[in-house]
């Protein structure tokens, strides 16, 4: 165990912080895990011992992850060397956590970010000069025990040394495959796989495929996952697919491929369901 963390927050207990929470725990360290109440938090931590694939190396693992709310716990990340953001991928959200936690965060810790896609430029407009240099992306992929990739970005304030100690981290304690990302919309990763399942949506539905056909045609078929297009949709997250998306769709305003991102009207109605 890295001695530079010997203790982590998450903040956000859906599916994806809870994971990140897990892996944490895999490599041995404790975990506070954040959400805006109490019964959020702790059925994060419960999933943890039911997804599949199993996020932990072995379920006993779950004990290091301490289920914690706002308003009685926050007081409690003056205790963690590094905090990871992992709540919904909409600017607005994360502002207002950072300004609610900026205050009980010592001054050697360390923050980021799991966002997939938003500029770290605006990121750190609510962040005081001091923690600027110590706030960077850390951007770990669905399942994080399983997807080997991080992706790693630092604005023109971020620490080198704080840069390299958490890509040291990545790849030495949670077994990660590092890759160097500019700060632009969505990244690598994002701008490359949002980009082709826009374009397989698209025209699916100008073509008149089913969701079925899609999903036998861009699966194993083709040397790809078998949760294809579609399923890999549903796993992610329809509401996650679409703030993605809309980063770059707003983000991209002379790209030539632009409105490849618009999204969709049966997939915006999907979202607006609940589904």
């Amino acid at each position: 165990m890295s001695k530079e963390f010997e203790k982590v927050a998450v903040l956000g207990a859906g599916i994806m912080g809870a994971q990140i929470a897990g892996h944490f725990a895999n490599a041995g360290i404790p975990v506070l895990l954040f959400d805006i109440n109490q019964e959020l938090a702790q059925k994060g931590l419960e999933g943890l011992t039911k997804l599949k694939p199993a996020p932990l190396y072995k379920p006993k693992n779950s004990e290091l992850v301490t289920a914690c709310n706002y308003d009685e716990h926050v007081k409690r990340l003056s205790e963690v060397d590094l905090v990871i953001e992992a709540v919904a991928e909409r600017l607005d959200i994360k502002h207002a956590v950072y300004n609610n936690i900026i205050s009980h965060l010592k001054e050697t810790v360390i923050l980021t970010s799991n966002t997939s896609g938003i500029p770290l430029e605006d990121l750190t407009k609510v962040l005081p000069d001091h923690l600027k240099k110590r706030f960077m992306i850390t951007h770990f992929f669905n399942p994080p025990r399983y997807m080997r990739l991080l992706e790693l970005v630092k604005g023109p304030e971020t620490d080198n040394t704080v840069y390299d100690m958490i890509a040291q981290f990545g790849e030495n304690v949670l077994g990660k495959g590092i890759v160097h990302a500019k700060d632009t919309p969505n990244f690598i990763g994002n701008r490359i796989g949002v980009f082709g399942m826009a374009v397989t949506m698209n025209t699916a539905i100008e073509q008149g495929f089913t969701v079925e056909e899609v999903d036998k045609l861009t699966g194993t078929v083709v040397g790809r996952p078998k949760s294809a297009t579609f399923r890999t949709a549903d796993v992610v997250g329809l509401d996650t697919m679409v703030n993605v998306q809309m980063t770059s769709y707003d983000n991209l305003l002379d790209d030539e491929e632009r409105e490849t991102f618009r999204i969709p009207e049966v997939l915006q109605k999907l979202v607006d369901e609940g589904n």
